[in-house]
């Protein structure tokens, strides 16, 4: 079984081959997650609560906390409504590596890590336009539910927010 490694900030090099394959993972998967260059790339990495990948980036995923510095639209919208969370921003699995729970693993990674930091809940969105049926399943299937929705980016995307509590460790 491939070890979970965080993403460390020589991955973040432009010369690293480990960034190249972060990036170039996220940018076929724009649609999804959003384009980013390698520079955004990178301050998304270095400010992430937790950046974590999969072997040689099978999967990779960058989530934040409440107090991180970020303008995602989807992340300001939970930052309105709930005073300690995780927001993950972004998760994706190589295509040829689908199928061997790896975005689980990823998950349950994120979850003992922000319980065992006090977050109340993990949250995300998903796109319900374009749609996104398995992520949803996906996410259904880990224990989110529907918290809200919105239309952003001009109108070119309608997102539907979830969030999935925590058993918070004392």
């Amino acid at each position: 079984m491939e070890e979970i490694h965080p993403v460390d900030p020589a991955d973040l090099r432009p010369s690293s081959p480990i960034g190249a394959r972060l990036l170039a993972l996220n940018n076929q998967h724009a649609t999804e997650l959003s384009w980013l260059d390698a520079d955004r790339f990178a301050q998304l990495a270095a400010r992430a609560f937790v950046a974590r990948r999969i072997g040689c980036v099978d999967a990779f995923l960058l989530a934040f906390d409440q107090d991180a510095d970020y303008d995602s639209p989807n992340f300001l919208w939970f930052g309105a409504r709930y005073v300690r969370f995780v927001y993950v921003d972004r998760i994706v699995v190589r295509p040829a590596a689908r199928g061997r729970g790896l975005a689980r693993r990823l998950y349950q990674d994120l979850f003992a890590e922000a319980a065992g930091a006090g977050h109340e809940r993990v949250v995300c969105e998903v796109n319900q336009e374009p749609p996104n049926a398995a992520s949803d399943a996906f996410h259904a299937a880990l224990g989110f539910a529907e918290v809200g929705n919105a239309t952003i980016h001009g109108g070119c995307k309608t997102v539907r927010y979830l969030a999935r509590p925590l058993v918070v460790r004392a």
